[in-house]
């Protein structure tokens, strides 16, 4: 879980708020098929790690296709399983059937257990729990991907089995599968113009969110920080650019479309009676390159302040100064 390991003293959380970013749903990496589960947070700098952790908040597993996952740049016998594209497929399937066989185990032994007390209960396997809770429509799955033929096979699987994909991220060939992912009720969050960095990222066009948001489907662009973008207002200026998305629907993709992606949207995503009052004040037009983020609230508080930043940076260089004439001196005054 990724809540086990979050740190609330990483600084990238000051910066993100400087950005006017309120929150994040934060992810592991993308090596292993069924990975674990996400923590969505308020960046609430100076809270503990558990002060993070938005309330409330229903759990997400993520799962992964693709190059990352096959280990396609591995060779020889440090490649492990699965190897291949239909591999990843067999290994979800695999994993789903022995969910299913897990919860018929403790369906029978809570309805055994009702007349013989001294039944021993199934060993716990914390592994398929959370592919119980799946199947149960009670935990979201996030799946990593790319290409459509791995977005429409795990699609099928899924109505297969009878589990629902709530949403893909990256999905930068969502366009060639609109139909698939809105048919299914999946929700697509992508990059605007980063691709090419691998062959399964080839066919990404600059133009993906807005065909997938004129097919009717919730779309929002999302940062993979740190490895990609994080001034959010920025990309959703490029659905205008690259589109035409109207200004207004535009920065739906990256306020409350990701909120309803993630099951959020009661306590955030817009300013409405009731909600939790995130919100941001900007000098300017937030789509634009020459506007800066002035104030970032979360829950009613302030957390960031331009002015004040100018402030304590002013203080924190004139102490950096007299450090460093005291260092020229040897520690005398």
């Amino acid at each position: 879980r990724v809540r086990d390991a979050l740190n609330s003293e990483d600084l990238s959380i000051y910066h993100h708020l400087s950005l006017g970013l309120t929150a994040a749903c934060t992810c592991h990496g993308s090596a292993n098929t069924i990975g674990g589960e996400n923590a969505i947070i308020k960046l609430r700098w100076g809270a503990s790690p558990e002060g993070l952790l938005l309330e409330g908040q229903r759990p997400v597993q993520k799962f992964a296709l693709g190059e990352n996952v096959r280990q396609s740049n591995v060779t020889g016998p440090l490649r492990r399983y699965p190897a291949t594209r239909m591999g990843v497929e067999q290994l979800i399937r695999d994993s789903f059937r022995a969910a299913e066989e897990y919860s018929r185990e403790w369906a029978a032994y809570r309805e055994k257990s009702q007349k013989d007390k001294t039944l021993v209960p199934p060993r716990r396997d914390l592994r398929l729990e959370p592919l119980v809770e799946i199947l149960e429509g009670k935990r979201q799955l996030q799946v990593h991907a790319y290409r459509q033929d791995e977005i429409l096979a795990l699609i099928r699987t899924a109505e297969n089995m009878g589990f629902k994909v709530e949403f893909f991220i990256h999905v930068l060939e969502g366009y060639k599968v609109a139909e698939a992912l809105k048919n299914h009720g999946a929700m697509p969050t992508t990059f605007v113009d980063v691709w090419s960095g691998k062959a399964e990222t080839f066919d990404g066009i600059p133009y993906n969110g807005a065909l997938l948001y004129s097919q009717g489907l919730t779309t929002s662009f999302h940062s993979d920080f740190p490895v990609t973008y994080r001034q959010m207002n920025l990309e959703a200026a490029k659905a205008v650019k690259y589109g035409g998305v109207p200004e207004e629907d535009a920065l739906k993709f990256v306020t409350i479309n990701p909120a309803k992606q993630l099951r959020i949207d009661s306590a955030t995503g817009s300013l409405e009676k009731g909600k939790d009052a995130d919100f941001v004040i900007w000098n300017g037009n937030p789509l634009s390159t020459y506007t800066s983020c002035e104030q970032t609230w979360i829950d009613g508080r302030r957390y960031f302040d331009r002015d004040e930043d100018r402030e304590m940076r002013a203080s924190m260089e004139k102490q950096r100064a007299e450090l460093l004439r005291k260092a020229a001196k040897g520690g005398k005054k």
